[in-house]
């Protein structure tokens, strides 16, 4: 569980750092890659709640 929690906070670390780079140099790339992390991390955060509901259940 501590890997997931860990997992999340630093991909949504990440995406924040990408959106302040974009912010900061206006270069679509880097918000590109913003929305990419984003997006991992979302997946991430529902593996964990998903982990989290089976271990309830079983």
């Amino acid at each position: 569980m501590l890997i997931f929690r860990a997992l999340v906070g630093f991909l949504f670390v990440a995406a924040l750092l990408c959106f302040a780079f974009y912010l900061g140099t206006g270069q679509a790339g880097y918000k590109r890659w913003a929305m990419l992390i984003l997006k991992w991390t979302v997946i991430a955060a529902l593996a964990f709640f998903g982990v989290l509901i089976l271990g309830r259940i079983a």
